[in-house]
């Protein structure tokens, strides 16, 4: 197994106190950083790591911060994006729950170098139970003197705050996120202008995930050149994978970024095969908005390289026969799983989870859970395959978020590389509505 950045230690005893993680050199960043550079120096080591957004963009976290506007005598605000609610991605809340003092110190170090003087960790409105540990651990740093006026002598104030979202899966976008944080409906805010120059309550703004800031801790510590050090090209450092589905070991683990697709799978370090001795089917690499590989493009690219667990390799085909690394959600169907099914399901959460802001969205999520409904459940034709394709070409790069294009690209991807299987649904819809009938007799009986 490689380094261990962020989840080194995790399975301490207590190590979600102030107490415990002081004592496994905690706070030693912000010690550093407050005490021997300026903020403009942390910047620049987090541009020299290399580290990219681990939310699901991967857009460079110093260049991001290099953007932040900075006009005299107007506050900025850094916010901390711990929305999780992409399916198939919990690596955040894991790590919130285990050492929530880890994301204090990011929220610190970084509020600092971008000069921020209040910050927030908008979270997940279903995640109510991790809101209490993380205001627990800020009460102790407030009382340890990490956090509040003057923190360490140094002359810089920070207060942080932990503010719930009400369940939206769309708050995870970063401008509704702060639509709903300053009180308003969470829609999505045309762009320009960017929150770097126009985001909560009109002042600078930065939004950043939640392992981002997290990284930034071990960035400060060793420096960025010796995390740039870690990982492969572009893709650098330790990225979390939260690993579900048909697996023999799921959970969340901490990988350096370049280990290839097939020793996560199945190395004895991770995941350990697909579970029950069941052959490999599909694998969606980067949370449910991703597009989906059917097995010979999981572990290999088209061309017959190794697939590596960066962002460059699995989009590498594009989505022609690529993925997305993404959140890290990493969700692996066995050969037993029905795909139309799974890609039903995942298009029922869209169509519930669309704002309704932009048309092309609101009627075209609804538009195909119900074409894939009817497939799915033994009624659909031929002509809704094509049906499916067309409504995609519609709402792909013509909303106003990326939540269309989330919806789009799953959809896509699964009738490209199993359409025969959609096929199968159409030819056999006697034995589909068998199979649908049989399993709502499970459901009830259980």
């Amino acid at each position: 197994m490689g380094r261990r950045l962020l989840l080194e230690h995790d399975n301490v005893p207590g190590i979600e106190t102030f107490e415990v993680y002081r004592k496994q050199g905690g706070y030693r960043s912000v010690e550093k950083a407050l005490k021997s550079m300026s903020p403009e120096q942390v910047v620049e080591e987090v541009q020299k790591s290399g580290l990219r957004g681990r939310g699901g963009a991967g857009f460079p976290t110093g260049m991001k911060w290099s953007f932040l506007a900075k006009p005299e005598g107007v506050s900025r605000y850094l916010l901390c994006n711990a929305d999780e609610s992409e399916p198939g991605t919990f690596k955040d809340r894991y790590l919130m729950e285990k050492i929530p003092h880890l994301l204090i110190e990011g929220m610190i170090v970084s509020s600092y170098a971008l000069g921020a003087n209040t910050s927030y960790i908008y979270i997940r409105g279903e995640y109510m139970w991790v809101l209490d540990i993380l205001e627990k651990a800020i009460a102790e740093a407030y009382a340890s003197g990490f956090l509040g006026k003057n923190i360490l002598g140094s002359g810089y104030d920070l207060d942080l705050y932990v503010a719930p979202g009400g369940g939206a899966y769309i708050c995870g976008e970063e401008t509704a996120l702060i639509e709903s944080l300053e009180g308003k409906r969470g829609n999505p805010r045309m762009k320009p202008p960017f929150p770097a120059v126009k985001g909560l309550w009109g002042c600078p703004t930065v939004v950043n995930n939640v392992e981002s800031i997290a990284a930034v801790v071990p960035i400060v510590n060793d420096g960025g050149d010796e995390y740039a050090k870690i990982g492969l090209g572009k893709s650098t450092g330790t990225k979390l994978i939260s690993a579900g589905g048909n697996l023999v070991r799921p959970g969340v683990y901490e990988i350096e970024m370049g280990i290839t697709v097939e020793e996560f799978i199945y190395g004895d370090d991770y995941c350990r095969g697909i579970a029950n001795n069941k052959k490999l089917k599909a694998c969606v690499p980067g949370g449910s908005s991703v597009p989906i590989l059917p097995a010979h493009l999981v572990t290999k690219t088209a061309a017959g390289e190794d697939r590596l667990m960066t962002y460059e390799s699995l989009a590498d085909g594009g989505f022609a026969s690529g993925s997305m690394l993404g959140s890290g959600g990493f969700i692996v169907f066995d050969e037993d799983q029905c795909i139309v099914r799974n890609t039903w399901n995942f298009a029922r959460f869209y169509a519930h989870e669309s704002c309704g802001q932009c048309s092309p969205c609101r009627e075209g999520t609804g538009w195909m859970e119900k074409v894939l409904y009817r497939l799915e459940h033994g009624q659909g034709n031929m002509r809704d395959i094509d049906l499916l394709a067309e409504i995609n070409k519609k709402i792909e790069g013509n909303t106003i978020c990326p939540l269309g294009d989330a919806a789009a690209w799953p959809v896509a991807a699964a009738i490209r590389h199993f359409r025969e299987e959609f096929e199968w649904h159409v030819n056999h819809s006697e034995e589909a509505q068998k199979r649908n009938y049989g399993l709502l007799k499970e459901v009830a009986s259980a």
